[in-house]
């Protein structure tokens, strides 16, 4: 088979950005119907569907192939650009970078600042659950990722960040409305509890890790989907969570919070995975995070074998209820 027309394949990139036929026109100047031809003409070159015609359009697994080379080329012909002194547009070489909300709340903005100011890099950050970060990146939407995955994706190298470390607190009002009746264990099952969303069971596996059962936290559970409004729901007593070290040290300091289960803390193992391309400023931009990560996460025990899943830590022999 010959090479894809680059037209072609920098169509369907467009479709999958803007998420409609008629939105992709739009940005490419030409008119829906020359989008629709060049997408058809794409999968009769391919013999296979690369589009779901919804709203909005998501590309299949054949598509997401032709989505990953389209923006592969895209960044290349950026650098390329740059390199020739010749603008590629404003703010330069554009980076998509798929990123938990806890590490952008924390510790991965000063890593972007590591860059040199004159670095001409314009970012494009995606916020997605660190479990679902090397998904976007399977299907071509980002260029780099940090996840919770160890196990590469098709075309990605992988290297070992550290590990954010998450503390179970609350006020110490809700401390004593709802923890202080029973022994802890029983207490943390059936307390209000504060999650970032539906996916977010960092709060029942620590009760599943507490308690040695198979039940997790209570179903009475608030939804914020913030890191920041994480932490000042857990600090208002809507509930307990599992609240990022970093952001919890200063209200713990200030009694704000109340550590539970003091000698206990859950590590969730991070990574950092890229595509294999010779993008110099993407090279530079993993070793910032690299630098900054070493400066900000923990060097847990047993990083080989937890397998990108979070462990509870109890430093404590005996801890009572």
């Amino acid at each position: 088979m010959s090479e894809f027309p680059l037209d072609q394949v920098r169509t369907l990139l467009a479709v999958v950005d803007e998420g409609t036929f008629e939105a992709a026109a739009a940005a490419l100047h030409v008119t829906p119907s020359a989008i629709s031809q060049r997408v058809k003409a794409l999968e009769q070159r391919v013999g296979r569907v690369l589009l779901i015609r919804s709203k909005p359009a998501q590309p299949t697994e054949s598509g997401q192939v032709l989505v990953r080379l389209a923006r592969q080329i895209a960044a290349l012909d950026e650098q390329t650009q740059a390199e020739l002194g010749i603008a590629p547009g404003p703010g330069g070489v554009r980076l998509s970078i798929a990123v938990n909300a806890d590490s952008l709340a924390t510790w991965f903005l000063p890593a972007l600042m590591r860059l040199p100011r004159e670095e001409q890099v314009c970012f494009e950050l995606h916020r997605e659950d660190e479990g679902h970060t090397a998904a976007l990146l399977r299907e071509g939407r980002v260029m780099a990722a940090v996840t919770s995955s160890p196990e590469p994706v098709a075309g990605c190298t992988v290297r070992p960040l550290g590990h954010a470390r998450y503390v179970p607190a609350a006020s110490p009002a809700f401390v004593e409305r709802h923890l202080s009746a029973g022994p802890l264990k029983r207490c943390l099952a059936e307390a209000p509890v504060v999650a970032f969303d539906h996916r977010d069971q960092l709060q029942d596996r620590f009760v599943r890790a507490v308690t040695g059962g198979t039940a997790g936290a209570s179903g009475i559970r608030h939804l914020v989907p913030t890191s920041e409004g994480f932490r000042d729901a857990v600090a208002a007593g809507f509930g307990w969570g599992m609240v990022p070290e970093s952001q919890a040290a200063p209200l713990l300091s200030s009694g704000a919070l109340t550590k539970l289960a003091a000698a206990r803390h859950v590590d969730v193992p991070l990574y950092w995975q890229q595509w294999k391309l010779d993008v110099p400023a993407l090279a530079r931009v993993a070793a910032a995070v690299a630098a900054e990560a070493a400066d900000s996460l923990h060097r847990g025990k047993g990083e080989p074998s937890l397998r990108g899943r979070p462990f509870v830590q109890d430093h404590a022999q005996g801890e009572s209820d």
